[in-house]
């Protein structure tokens, strides 16, 4: 017996558009039409066909006036809204990167986490989302704290709803034991490389970022470093950190804020190459630029080291990696980049990315799905 017939929940943190992990979500969505969705805000048409067409559920943070436009700065009443208990379903599964694992299966039922990443305002971007300055005043700063140690410890007990975890890269699988003390099975989120595919013109003398502009993602050094070097760069995106970056830039940065994935997949055949200067858990984007042909220049550290072919290291690079998190350490990588152009190779970073197809991610997560609905059921782990 598999999954097919069985009635499915499905969580997800909010529904605001395409991202990463709407795309993780969709082929799950795709596999059950008839399942229920629950999620902390849903923006209508914000998200494919396959995901609107679902019974979704969103929770009364959605009743509140224009809220997909603040909603990241509700995070303390987050906890509140979540914590979903769902009472009739055979099967939950949950993609979360902050509150969606929260949710309550019924006893005995399978409670499954597709894990982005623990919490990451919580554990190991605090620092980036709160950092601590003269900016904050000693009762603020407190204020925080409490905050998040009280986050941490719901994180936490939490995890102990679910049954499995099935992280999105070795590095997530890390954070999950050190942050939850529970393993976890690896399977890689799905890369469109059917729509993400070269053209064959020649590279033209710009550099790219495409992303949300958040602040752990430090796109400030690739503005810094292009600024240095006299190099275009082109920024697709939004974000809440759209404006600070905006007043770092000058001529030589174009910010063209969000656009369709026709045109990120123009600029990406294009592109000379796709900076990646952030520690990110997965990170999609390096995946699509190969798909394309375009090379990556990126943060040694994180997802990145799990999807990219640095220079130096392996004898077919798809990228070069740098290592600290400066503005110098980015202009070095370029520079070695562009001295060694001819190393870089369109064809094997299209063989790279297709190692991430979607066809393979929906074959795993599907099986490991219909895997654990067939086995007996299991005591719900307590965190350690």
């Amino acid at each position: 017996m598999d999954a097919e017939g069985k009635h499915v929940a499905l969580v997800h943190d909010w529904l605001t558009g395409m991202r990463g992990g709407e795309k993780c979500l969709e082929p799950v969505c795709r596999r059950w039409p008839q399942a229920t969705l629950y999620t902390l805000i849903h923006k209508p048409g914000t998200v494919a066909p396959t995901i609107e067409r679902l019974r979704i559920r969103p929770s009364f943070l959605n009743t509140l006036p224009q809220v997909d436009r603040y909603y990241r700065y509700l995070l303390p009443l987050m906890p509140l809204a979540a914590g979903w208990r769902i009472a009739d379903a055979e099967l939950v599964v949950s993609f979360s990167h902050a509150v969606a694992k929260s949710a309550h299966a019924p006893n005995g039922v399978p409670h499954v986490c597709y894990c982005f990443t623990p919490m990451r305002y919580a554990w190991h971007l605090q620092q980036s989302y709160f950092p601590t300055t003269h900016r904050w005043g000693l009762l603020t700063a407190k204020m925080v704290d409490l905050l998040l140690a009280r986050l941490r410890a719901w994180d936490r007990q939490t995890a102990r709803r679910v049954t499995h975890f099935v992280a999105i890269s070795h590095t997530v699988r890390q954070r999950i034991y050190d942050c939850y003390q529970r393993q976890a099975t690896v399977i890689y989120p799905p890369v469109d490389t059917e729509f993400y595919t070269p053209s064959h013109p020649a590279r033209e003398d710009f550099y790219l970022v495409v992303s949300a502009l958040a602040p752990y993602k430090r796109f400030d050094l690739a503005i810094e470093a292009c600024r240095k070097l006299g190099r275009r760069l082109i920024v697709i995106g939004t974000g809440q950190h759209a404006a600070k970056l905006q007043t770092l830039a000058g001529p030589h940065v174009q910010f063209l804020g969000w656009q369709p994935d026709t045109v990120i997949r123009d600029y990406l055949r294009r592109a000379k190459a796709l900076l990646f200067p952030g520690e990110e858990d997965f990170g999609i984007v390096p995946l699509e630029a190969q798909a394309c042909g375009c090379p990556v220049i990126g943060l040694g550290r994180g997802g990145l080291t799990e999807t990219v072919l640095p220079w130096g290291q392996a004898a077919e690079p798809t990228g070069v990696f740098f290592y600290e998190q400066t503005p110098d350490a980015l202009c070095a990588a370029i520079e070695q980049f562009e001295r060694d152009a001819d190393r870089f190779d369109p064809r094997v970073a299209r063989r790279q990315a297709l190692r991430f197809r979607k066809e393979r991610f929906e074959r795993e997560l599907l099986a490991y799905l219909d895997a654990i609905v067939r086995a007996p059921a299991t005591p719900r782990r307590q965190a350690a």
